[in-house]
């Protein structure tokens, strides 16, 4: 496990917080709202679920699935994350092993987040100015989340317009993009192993299977 992995889950509340300001972040044909306004208003919405439900207040681990199945996870573009993290790597890859592995990248993102909804404890999120021209596919919304102790943690997001959507591509966390921070260790893996030994990896660590 990379070190920012490790890092991400040590603070997953609050990586989580702001990723979810992306659910359901989706334009209608023709609306005129920008993406951070709309992050704003829906990061709003998710916060107040968060609160007021008793399931994910009591850590109820498939409330929660069922939450980021349903609110999160389909705004994000797992086969270009996957792509991203395995770099010159993914043209190589067959195309059932390239769907094996955004499978595996997705259910990876799902472990590391899935725990931390009940460990909400108030944090604020602010939002920088949208720097974004008349026609821009691929957009950054730029956030700062407020911590009651600690220094404030900026998470940015790269997001690209498909048709009539915006999804996320990329999550950066103080500076560091999560899906190329994947690229050595997915290197390293396909080195030793293939890329069906990156996805033997995956796969085991999703099921939970100790490395050897």
């Amino acid at each position: 496990m990379s070190a920012f992995h490790t890092s991400v889950r040590r603070s997953a509340a609050l990586v989580l917080i702001a990723a979810a300001a992306l659910s359901c972040v989706a334009f209608p044909a023709g609306a005129q709202e920008a993406p951070d306004a709309m992050v704003k208003r829906v990061a709003q919405e998710v916060i107040a679920t968060i609160k007021s439900d008793p399931a994910i207040q009591a850590g109820n681990e498939a409330r929660i699935r069922d939450v980021l199945e349903a609110k999160l996870l389909p705004n994000f573009d797992f086969a270009r994350m996957a792509a991203l993290a395995m770099g010159k790597n993914w043209k190589g890859a067959a195309p059932e092993q390239q769907k094996r592995i955004t499978d595996e990248f997705r259910a990876l993102l799902v472990r590391t987040y899935s725990g931390a909804l009940n460990q909400y404890r108030n944090e604020t999120i602010d939002y920088k100015p949208l720097r974004m021209n008349a026609g821009d596919t691929e957009v950054t919304v730029r956030t700062l989340v407020q911590r009651a102790s600690g220094a404030p943690i900026q998470i940015d997001y790269g997001m690209e317009k498909k048709a009539d959507n915006w999804k996320c591509y990329d999550v950066i966390v103080a500076g560091v993009s999560l899906v190329t921070n994947y690229r050595d260790e997915f290197n390293e893996q396909i080195k030793n192993g293939g890329v069906d030994g990156l996805i033997k990896t995956l796969a085991d660590r999703n099921r939970g299977v100790a490395a050897k």
